[in-house]
């Protein structure tokens, strides 16, 4: 029998321990203008154009993204991680008929996390590209995502009856839900427990079995998330999920990391047995502008992913419309470019060539 819980519970687990570096230092929170925080500002501020962030980091050498930044709202560190939100200002016409900059935006380790704007674009298609293609998925682990935002769109999902989420950082969590509500908003659902600890060491406690999808949102392969891209961490994705369940996880940009990319692809063409698969989206704000999803099912009832069978544009009965997920977006997720399906699905490229001979 599932253990009752209430909105918003919490259990301890074992964490991982803290960097080095990073011991002893306390998460603390700020609200500031940026010229009164000057002294404060993290590399990742332009000293260069003062009051610009930019986004510079070992994964993406050579270029940065910026925004201009009106007010920094929270600075901190906690036991993993820098965590920073500021209010960003850019001058773009309007969208959606709605605001024009991209309001809040949610930091970690000097890279965007999250935007107001265009967080819908990430966080749907991360939930919905694996809920939608199985009937009726009622058990759902998300690993990472402590911003809340898949948990809210899981939410839509009618069938679902357990939604289970485990995060590492819990300032994450607590940031989230003061400065980004709209987001944070997937924590009051009732059928969500959250579990605040390191998803391997909870994967290895959960029975076989027991999860019809598992959804990993996960940061960059650097830092606290490094463990959530090895062929272990999948291996135990795997034993949680029921025959034909699925998995979705963060698989990085095919402009910057294809050779990532390769890797996680060779991974869980090694563990998974069902169906193997890499989708992407656009972010704006995410490096290159585009964002990749590695999605897999265990031996069992087959999975055809690029063909919604449980289309949540079609059932979904919340109040909250969807900004960027529909039936149509879900299947283009699945073409890929010439040089990365040479790649990612070298056997259909193959075969795509000799038919054109």
């Amino acid at each position: 029998m599932a253990e009752e819980f209430v909105a918003g519970s919490t259990t301890e687990l074992p964490v991982k321990r803290p960097r080095e570096d990073e011991e002893g230092q306390n998460g603390v929170s700020a609200s500031m203008d940026t010229d009164a925080a000057a002294a404060k500002l993290p590399d990742s501020i332009s000293a260069v154009i003062p009051g610009w962030f930019s986004e510079i980091s070992p994964m993406w050498p050579g270029e940065a993204h910026s925004l201009k930044v009106e007010k920094i709202l929270f600075q901190g560190k906690s036991d993993y991680q820098d965590v920073m939100v500021f209010q960003a200002i850019v001058l773009l016409r309007d969208f959606w008929l709605q605001s024009s900059t991209y309001g809040k935006v949610l930091v970690l380790d000097g890279v965007i996390q999250l935007t107001e704007r265009d967080e819908c674009a990430y966080q749907e298609m991360i939930t919905h590209l694996p809920l939608c293609s199985i009937p009726n998925p009622k058990k759902v682990l998300v690993i990472g995502g402590g911003d809340g935002g898949v948990l809210r769109e899981v939410a839509r999902h009618a069938s679902v009856e357990q939604i289970d989420i485990c995060e590492i950082d819990k300032m994450v969590v607590d940031v989230s839900k003061e400065f980004f509500p709209d987001v944070a908003i997937g924590y009051e659902d009732p059928r969500v427990t959250l579990h605040i600890g390191d998803g391997v060491a909870f994967l290895k406690a959960v029975p076989e079995g027991t999860y019809d999808a598992v959804i990993v949102d996960s940061s960059d392969p650097i830092g606290p998330a490094e463990e959530l891209f090895k062929k272990p961490f999948f291996a135990s994705v795997a034993s949680t999920l029921r025959p034909g369940g699925v998995v979705c996880t963060q698989a990085e940009s095919i402009w910057l990391h294809m050779h990532i990319i390769e890797d996680i692809v060779t991974n869980c063409r090694h563990i998974f047995k069902g169906s193997v698969n890499y989708a992407w989206t656009t972010v704006p704000t995410y490096p290159s502008g585009v964002i990749g999803f590695m999605l897999c099912s265990t031996e069992g009832p087959p999975v055809d992913f690029k063909h919604p069978v449980n289309p949540i544009d079609v059932n979904d009965k919340s109040k909250r419309p969807l900004k960027f997920y529909n039936s149509e977006i879900h299947t283009a997720a699945f073409c890929l470019p010439s040089f990365a399906k040479r790649v990612i699905d070298p056997k259909s490229e193959r075969k795509h060539l000799e038919l054109q001979k």
